[in-house]
């Protein structure tokens, strides 16, 4: 069996399947932690029938597979409502929403480890509920949930490898195209490996110094 050569374009195909991770990861991180700040201000509000929809909605994400989530949107949902659904589009909306519904364990999580005697007391100086979220639990929940975050975020740019199954060309799909062509497993999946691991750490990083700022802004207002 013969083994291709790697070639200048099998770099351009890795940096357009990078693109499509990296694309597809911030923008189903940025509708997530919307979708998931929505939810939480509902249980927070404890907003009657939505909120209970929303906690279903929500296990129910958390505890089935991704790769099922994922087929169920690309081909479920189309067959069912006969609507239009690329590759990409139903990407989007799965991972979105499967970062939603543990973004929202993490922010209620949050909101729920800042003290009830903080709370009680802005109540008594007359606060309302709005102006308790606001200048009481946010700023304490978003250090305490800024670590957990970060790990689901790391998880989630795994996740996005699984979209390659229904067609979409992310740096998984590239590599695999590159295994078939090249008959170099080794090569090919070392490179790409170490391309996640990259992108991980350097949120990572980030996530780390967010962190940090955050914390010492909450020290300093206590004191």
């Amino acid at each position: 069996m013969r083994y291709a050569d790697f070639t200048p374009y099998d770099l351009v195909l890795l940096a357009q399947g990078l693109g499509v991770t990296v694309g597809l990861f911030t923008l189903t991180t940025l509708v997530g932690l919307l979708i998931a700040a929505l939810f939480t201000l509902v249980d927070y509000y404890r907003v009657p029938v939505l909120r209970q929809v929303i906690v279903t909605i929500s296990e129910a994400l958390k505890n089935s597979p991704v790769l099922v989530q994922l087929f169920l949107v690309f081909f479920g949902l189309p067959a069912f409502f006969h609507i239009n659904m690329t590759p990409f589009m139903a990407a989007s909306l799965t991972i979105s929403l499967n970062t939603a519904a543990f973004a929202f364990v993490i922010f209620r999580s949050g909101i729920d480890a800042v003290e009830a005697e903080q709370v009680a007391a802005a109540k008594v100086y007359g606060h309302s509920r709005w102006q308790i979220l606001r200048f009481v639990l946010l700023p304490q929940a978003a250090a305490f949930s800024i670590g957990p975050l970060v790990g689901l975020l790391v998880n989630q740019l795994q996740v996005t490898s699984l979209i390659s199954v229904i067609g979409v060309f992310d740096l998984t799909k590239i590599g695999n195209i590159l295994n078939l062509r090249t008959l170099e497993p080794f090569i090919v999946w070392s490179v790409v490996g170490l391309l996640y691991y990259a992108l991980a750490k350097l949120l990572a990083s980030v996530g780390a110094r967010i962190e940090k700022r955050l914390r010492r802004s909450v020290v300093w207002e206590g004191i």
